[in-house]
C-alpha cells in the first residue's frame, strides 16, 4: 500500500545565484547546470582522490535556485565543501536545513492518497525525479516524485511548523488505503531490496562511485573541471578495485555489516549491508567482492559467528517494482 516516513533529519543546502549551476558543476560529479527547472538528479560529491564524501539528490527549483539534499551525518561536510568550492562563482551557498521538514509517502498507493490533499498540483504531471511547488493539506510545499525505497512515491518539503499537520492529514487520508507510518529500519530494508547504496555502508571516502557500480553519475563530458576529475578518470580507466554484489543467504541467519565473505574458505570480500527481506522472505545482503569472484566457480559463504553460511550470488536489485 504505502508508508509514511519522517525524513526531517536530512540536510538541505541552498545554492542560488546566476552561477549556481556552474558552482555545482565544479563541486559535484554531475552536470547540474544542464538540469531543467523542476527536475532532480542523483549525484555525489567526491574528494580530490575520488573518494565519496556523500551521495546527494539535487533539485533545480528555479533557473538560479538549487536545493542539495545531503545525508544527515554529512550535512556539515557537504555544506562546507560546496561553500569552499563555490569560491569565484556568483552563487550563494546556505545551510537551509533548519528551514525544512521532510515527510515522504512511498508505495503503490502513494499518489492516490496524496492527490486529494495536493491542492493545485497535478501529480500525474510530475515525472520521476521531478518536483513542483504547490500545497499539501493547505500548506505550501515542494512536492517531488523522488525517494529511496524502490517504490513510487513523493517527498514533501515544507516548513517545520507545517510538518505535523501535513503528517496528520496524510495519515488520516491514507488510513483506509492501508497507509502506515514507517521508521528508518523499514526504510533500510526497502532500499536494500532495491539494491540502493547507503552512505557509510556501500559508499564512503575509501571508495569511488565506480566500486558501487555508479560510475554513470560521473559526467566527464560536462564543461569545465570538477573536484576529483583526474582521480576518477584514472579509476574509470583502470577499473574498480572491487565490485558491489548481491547475496542471498541460504539459511535464516543474517549477514551483518562487516562480516567476511569467503570463496572456497578464503576471504574474498566484506558484507556492507544485510537484513531479512520482508518482501522476498529470505535474508539478503550486499557485499564488496574482489574482482573475479564468481559464484559459478567458487563455493561462496559468509562467516557468521564462526560458521560458514552458504550464500548465492544474486543480481542487483533483489526487487523491482511493477510499473
Amino acid at each position: 500500500a504505502a508508508g509514511l516516513f519522517d525524513l526531517s533529519h536530512m540536510g538541505e543546502i541552498a545554492v542560488a545565484g546566476p552561477e549556481a549551476g556552474a558552482a555545482l558543476d565544479y563541486a559535484l560529479v554531475g552536470n547540474l547546470s544542464a538540469l531543467r527547472p523542476g527536475r532532480a538528479r542523483y549525484t555525489m560529491i567526491c574528494a580530490e582522490d575520488g573518494g565519496v564524501l556523500d551521495d546527494l539528490v539535487v533539485y533545480r527549483l528555479d533557473e538560479d535556485e538549487f536545493l542539495v539534499i545531503a545525508n544527515a551525518a554529512n550535512t556539515d561536510v557537504v555544506f562546507s565543501s560546496v561553500l569552499d568550492r563555490s569560491a569565484g562563482h556568483d552563487a550563494r551557498v546556505t545551510d537551509a536545513t533548519g528551514d525544512y521538514a521532510l515527510v515522504a509517502i512511498q508505495g503503490p498507493a502513494a499518489a492516490g492518497i496524496l492527490a486529494p490533499l495536493a491542492g493545485g498540483l497535478d501529480l500525474g504531471a510530475i515525472r520521476y525525479y521531478a518536483g513542483a511547488f504547490g500545497e499539501v493539506a493547505g500548506h505550501r510545499a515542494w512536492v517531488a516524485r523522488t525517494g529511496y525505497t524502490g517504490e513510487d512515491g513523493f517527498e514533501v518539503f515544507c516548513r517545520p511548523e507545517d510538518a505535523v499537520p501535513i503528517w496528520e492529514a496524510l495519515a488520516s487520508g491514507g488510513a483506509g488505503a492501508g497507509l502506515v507510518p514507517a521508521g528508518l529500519a523499514a526504510r533500510d530494508t526497502l532500499r536494500l531490496e532495491a539494491g540502493m547504496p547507503l552512505y557509510g555502508n556501500e559508499l564512503g571516502p575509501d571508495m569511488t562511485p565506480f566500486e558501487a557500480g555508479l560510475g554513470r553519475v560521473v559526467k566527464f563530458d560536462k564543461p569545465g573541471e570538477f573536484v576529483g576529475r583526474e582521480a576518477l578518470a584514472a579509476r574509470a580507466s583502470s577499473g574498480p578495485l572491487r565490485r558491489l554484489a548481491g547475496l542471498t543467504i541460504q539459511s535464516r541467519r543474517i549477514a551483518r555489516h562487516g562480516y567476511p565473505v569467503l570463496a572456497d574458505g578464503e576471504a574474498c570480500g566484506t558484507v556492507t549491508s544485510g537484513a531479512p527481506s520482508p518482501t522476498l522472505g529470505v535474508p539478503i545482503a550486499m557485499a564488496y567482492l574482489e574482482p573475479g569472484t564468481d559464484g559459478d566457480d567458487h563455493e561462496l559463504a559468509v562467516g557468521i559467528r564462526g560458521a560458514q553460511v552458504p550464500v548465492q550470488l544474486t543480481d542487483l536489485p533483489f526487487y523491482r517494482r511493477r510499473t
